[in-house]
């Protein structure tokens, strides 16, 4: 992900996604999960722009371990002044958030291998 502050998006996803930094320089960082997951943070500077519907990933969706996980991405979210809101339908919860570059940032519980995807949420239409 490409970022505007390294520092300060590192601690953000330690912070929400239980992730710890495994490499890091100047400009990126990697950071991994307990079950192996990855996420490359690279600072692009604090006046990169951040273009939304243009090709190319928009947002990533984090499936949190269990309802209690959910809960405390969602909490930190909210400390963190970042939360956008939490919905719940078709059997999952979804938490939205902004990273510190505004980027969307959600979280789900169950995952859609405990709950099956029906349709195509209406939120990816938003951006």
């Amino acid at each position: 992900m490409f970022v505007r502050d390294l520092d300060v998006s590192v601690d953000f996803y330690r912070e929400l996604l239980g992730m710890e930094v495994r490499v890091r320089s100047a400009t990126a960082a990697l950071l991994v999960s307990a079950d192996s997951l990855q996420v490359y943070l690279r600072a692009m500077g604090t006046n990169a722009p951040h273009v939304l519907g243009t090709v190319g990933i928009q947002y990533v969706i984090w499936t949190a371990a269990d309802e209690q996980d959910l809960r405390s991405c969602e909490q930190f979210l909210k400390d963190a002044k970042a939360h956008v809101h939490t919905r719940t339908s078709g059997g999952f919860t979804l938490v939205e958030g902004s990273d510190p570059s505004g980027a969307p940032v959600m979280v789900a519980f169950p995952g859609p291998d405990l709950a099956m995807r029906h349709g195509i949420m209406t939120r990816i239409y938003a951006w």
